[in-house]
C-alpha cells in the first residue's frame, strides 16, 4: 500500500469562490526569468571590442597635411577620395577606425571638418589617411 493511496483518486478540487486561472496566467507564472537583469548586455560590452587610437609620426602627419591641403584645393574638380578616420567609443577606451569614400564637397577652417556629398562629416584631427586617383 501507497503513501497516496488514500487520496490519489480523489476528485480534483475546484472552488466555488474564486475563478479558475488563465492557462496563459498559469504558463506565466512557470516562465523563466532574468535575475539579473542587464546582466547579457553588460557581458557582451565587456566582450566588445575596441582599437587604440594611433598616433601618427611627423613624416605621416606631414604626409597626411598636403594630402588635405590638395584636396581642399581641388573642391572645384568633384575628385573622389577615400578617407580613414577613427571615432571614438563613448563608453570604452578606444574607438573604429572607419573609411569612406566620396566626394569632398566642403571644408569648414574654422570647425575644422570636412563634408562628402553623401553628408558624411569628418573632424579633420580624427583623420588617419587621405587617398584617391589624384593622389596616387
Amino acid at each position: 500500500m501507497s503513501r497516496y493511496d488514500d487520496i490519489i483518486n480523489l476528485p480534483h478540487h475546484v472552488s466555488k469562490t474564486r475563478k479558475p486561472m488563465p492557462m496563459i496566467n498559469r504558463a506565466a507564472q512557470f516562465a523563466p526569468f532574468a535575475a539579473l537583469t542587464g546582466h547579457d548586455e553588460a557581458i557582451a560590452e565587456t566582450a566588445r571590442q575596441t582599437a587604440p587610437r594611433r598616433i601618427l609620426s611627423s613624416d605621416e602627419q606631414e604626409i597626411l597635411s598636403k594630402r588635405l591641403a590638395y584636396a581642399i584645393d581641388h573642391i572645384g574638380e568633384r575628385p573622389n577620395f577615400t578617407f580613414t578616420y577613427f571615432i571614438p567609443d563613448i563608453q570604452k577606451e578606444g574607438g573604429r577606425y572607419v573609411s569612406t569614400s566620396g566626394i569632398l564637397r566642403a571644408y569648414d577652417d574654422f570647425e575644422k571638418k570636412i563634408a562628402l556629398e553623401d553628408g558624411t562629416v569628418i573632424l579633420v584631427e580624427t583623420i588617419v589617411s587621405i587617398s584617391g586617383d589624384m593622389l596616387d
